[in-house]
């Protein structure tokens, strides 16, 4: 059987963003216009086993799709401080308990490595636990832009820093108001 795979490019206040879903749920959400991550998404989705074109195909009424959207424009509009959309994750065992871990860190609040590193049981790890962050495929909706450094630094996000910074000051501003 052919897994396919449906996309739908979204307006947003840090830019566009694709959204990714197959059967079971939203897999992947990308920043940027969907012209200049066709590549790197094709790639992405083959490498998790994800069949290509022709089953890989614009589909902005997939209801999975749908209503990622729009819990993420209500996240954006201030209404929505958790995620409940069905999700297909797809990764190691290890990274999938940290993604699962990321999703237990409230809204508004941030933490760090190490925290992130314990709650899964592995203190040690705090390294491993900065590449799995790295290579979470669901920014937003598993909120990796809410880990810091152990300082109170900021550290690097696949959206860059600045969208990090967004992210982090909208939160806080809602969760104030």
């Amino acid at each position: 059987m052919v897994e396919s795979m449906s996309w739908r490019e979204m307006a947003s206040p840090i830019g566009p963003l694709v959204l990714l879903a197959t059967d079971q749920g939203l897999c992947h959400i990308d920043f940027g216009g969907y012209a200049s991550r066709e590549e790197p998404l094709r790639k992405w989705a083959a490498a998790r086993g994800i069949a290509l074109a022709p089953a890989w195909q614009e589909d902005p009424e997939h209801p999975v799709i749908r209503e990622a959207a729009a819990q993420l424009e209500r996240y954006f509009a201030g209404e929505l401080t958790a995620f409940n959309v069905q999700l297909d994750m797809r990764g190691t065992p290890f990274q999938l308990r940290v993604w699962e871990a990321l999703l237990d860190v409230p809204y508004g609040e941030v933490c760090s490595y190490k925290h992130i590193a314990e709650a899964i049981g592995q203190p040690k790890a705090v390294r491993a636990v900065g590449g799995a962050n790295n290579r979470n495929p669901l920014p937003l909706i598993v909120p990796c832009h809410r880990v810091i450094g152990a300082s109170g630094d900021m550290v690097g996000y696949g959206g860059g820093l600045n969208i990090k910074t967004y992210l982090l000051q909208h939160e806080r501003t809602d969760k104030k108001g």
